[in-house]
């Protein structure tokens, strides 16, 4: 059974959190194959152009791919208690509290969720020492088809 956060005034959009099952051959290599883990409430916006990794003197016509994010729990702690690397995290199907998708891809008709992978994760400490929520970075991901 997959866990669900609730939403709140701070924390108004649902989004689904994958983490992978690793499997290596006899010759050494890894398959990845990705599970709901579970959902987690949040608020993701764009992160615009201020927030742009790198300066670029010509004009930009691309789609912004960085998500600024608030989330109440820890994400890379999976519903089993295992701990993973920020790049055995993905983020996916994010909605508002309706069940209305807000990131999607578009291919011939059909509408999937945009895959995002986690740049960055940084707990925001409250003063009595203990972690408020979560600040994260989002990161559209190459390959929108890694889940299947």
């Amino acid at each position: 059974m997959v866990n669900c956060e609730g939403t709140s005034f701070m924390f108004p959009m649902l989004a689904d959190v994958y983490h992978p099952v690793i499997e290596q051959n006899p010759y050494g290599g890894q398959s990845k194959s990705w599970h709901l883990d579970r959902t987690i409430a949040g608020n993701f916006i764009a992160a615009g152009a201020e927030a742009k990794e790198e300066i670029v003197v010509n004009i930009d016509l691309t789609q912004e791919s960085l998500l600024l994010c608030r989330v109440k729990s820890d994400i890379r702690i999976s519903d089993r208690e295992d701990n993973n690397v920020l790049t055995n995290v993905l983020v996916t199907n994010i909605r508002d509290a309706e069940g209305n998708l807000i990131y999607y891809e578009t291919d011939e008709a059909i509408i999937e969720p945009t895959v995002y992978e986690v740049a960055t994760q940084q707990p925001v400490i409250n003063p009595f020492g203990k972690a408020e929520y979560y600040r994260l970075i989002l990161r559209r991901s190459e390959n929108q088809r890694v889940i299947e």
